[in-house]
């Protein structure tokens, strides 16, 4: 066989064995990637990564965490209309508790637990305030805001009034509130706590539960039960999203929710 013949084999071989490589390595790449692909995560991983946790909170819809408390706990947990953001608003963290005591006073040291609540607290924590009978006063304002902002928390739901919102919607920090009202609480309440339950709107709220507010609302989150509370989240937020574009295209919502089982 000539030279430039056998030149013509070797090279024909030489790029049969290279197809036949690339299409091994192809397959070994995709199963490698299908192995290491990202598996939802369980109740049990959540459980020992708070962090983890929280993150996903973040994430999911509020509407979906009532959701599944409701499935799961057959509770409401969820606050009412009452509630409202001084402007649209996404947030999950931890509760940090604190209540304020309806009661005339002229001592000056009435309030300093509140402000060392807030000193306590960091990131990823939401300030969640009592007032009592104070849908009229004032919880916090700007000054407060402002240290909680630059403290890296999540947020503040206060069941009693907001003030100051533009230096709040200024800095960008939310606030969940009965409405705005220019009255203060100095003089008028007294600090009762912080880091114990409250009710607020209504709905108990411990230290360390977890709260999840978005534009439809605030829901607590108890947190011996976040986990699994999550992971069924999750899949109902999962469940819903994938009904959109079905209803889209099939122009049916009953189609769709005999699809996926879920209105």
């Amino acid at each position: 066989m000539k030279y430039s013949s056998l030149v013509s084999v070797f090279q024909s071989r030489l790029l049969r064995i290279s197809a036949a490589a690339a299409i091994v390595c192809g397959s070994l790449f995709t199963a490698n990637l299908i192995v290491h692909a990202d598996a939802p995560k369980t109740a049990a991983d959540y459980q020992a990564d708070p962090a983890s946790m929280i993150d996903a909170y973040r994430r999911v819809e509020a509407a979906s965490v009532s959701d599944a408390m409701e499935q799961l706990l057959h509770q409401k947990r969820y606050m009412s209309h009452r509630m409202q953001s001084i402007f649209p608003t996404k947030f999950a963290g931890t509760a940090l508790t604190v209540k304020l005591v309806k009661q005339e006073n002229h001592d000056p040291d009435a309030l300093s637990g509140m402000l060392k609540a807030i000193d306590s607290g960091g990131a990823g924590s939401v300030y969640v305030m009592q007032v009592e009978d104070g849908a009229d006063i004032a919880g916090m304002g700007g000054l407060m805001g402002t240290a909680m902002f630059n403290r890296g928390f999540a947020g503040a739901v206060v069941d009693g009034g907001v003030r100051d919102l533009p230096q709040l919607k200024k800095i960008g920090f939310p606030v969940y509130s009965t409405g705005p009202v220019p009255s203060t609480s100095v003089s008028h309440y007294k600090f009762g706590g912080m880091n114990i339950p409250v009710d607020c709107d209504g709905v108990r709220v411990n230290p360390n539960d977890i709260i999840v507010a978005d534009q439809d609302g605030v829901v607590v989150v108890p947190r011996d039960r976040a986990a699994e509370i999550l992971v069924l989240a999750q899949k109902l937020d999962n469940s819903e999203h994938s009904m959109y574009p079905f209803i889209e295209k099939f122009h049916s919502i009953e189609e769709a929710v005999k699809q996926f089982g879920r209105i």
